[in-house]
């Protein structure tokens, strides 16, 4: 029987860091967690009344969150900042205030600052949105798939792993499917690797997409 284990959780510690930065007693560790994970799933399904904001968070790479006694900081990192460029600092300020009312934050401050990525695509959780984008507009999944690895071969990335599953193309038979460019070495803890796991929806039924991506090797 195969034995699987999340590329990032593996190599934690050596190549990968946490996304959440901070320290809690014991007993508030679960509280802070539970906190983090709210946040980001906040930021991620933000569904205000304000549809810039809505439309401007799409492109989410990760999400970091550093704590301190009286301060949050929270760095979203983007590959397509609209967020920057359609609202300026009025955008970020308003999505501050609305993250801060939600979680009842009052006692601390709630700071947002979001950072521009150099090669979006060369970051799984965007290419997962946009193969996504494709199969959600019926574009064959074979298709879809170069299309990303044509996109990825102009960023600095050695390799590149795609794999669908579930009933693609509305088949009866749900049957996986994948693509490799270069090497992706998921058994080597010093190469550094990112890792991403999305679902969709579709007409059909419910479709799983993973990505691997090799950036480096130590």
């Amino acid at each position: 029987m195969g034995q699987k284990i999340n590329p990032l959780g593996f190599r934690l510690g050596t190549t990968q860091t946490h996304h959440s930065l901070w320290f809690a007693q014991p007993k508030q560790f679960s509280m802070g967690l539970q906190e983090d994970a709210k946040i980001r799933n906040y930021i991620k399904n933000n569904k205000n009344k304000n549809r810039k904001i809505t439309s401007s968070l799409e492109g989410i790479a990760r999400i970091a969150i550093q704590k301190r006694i009286n301060l949050i900081q929270v760095i979203i990192y983007m590959g397509f900042p609209n967020l920057l460029i359609e609202g300026q600092t009025r955008g970020i300020e308003e999505l501050q205030k609305n993250v801060q009312k939600e979680f009842n934050s009052l006692n601390r401050k709630l700071n947002i600052t979001i950072t521009r990525l150099k090669n979006p695509y060369g970051h799984p959780k965007i290419i997962a949105e946009y193969i996504a984008l494709q199969l959600k507009n019926r574009v064959s999944f074979r298709k879809a798939m170069k299309k990303t690895i044509e996109l990825t071969e102009q960023t600095d990335t050695k390799g590149i792993q795609i794999q669908i599953a579930g009933r693609i193309d509305g088949k009866e038979i749900a049957r996986v499917e994948w693509i490799r460019e270069g090497r992706v070495p998921l058994q080597t803890i010093r190469a550094k690797m990112d890792y991403c796991s999305h679902a969709i929806r579709t007409i059909y039924g419910i479709l799983g997409i993973k990505i691997w991506v090799f950036l480096k090797e130590d």
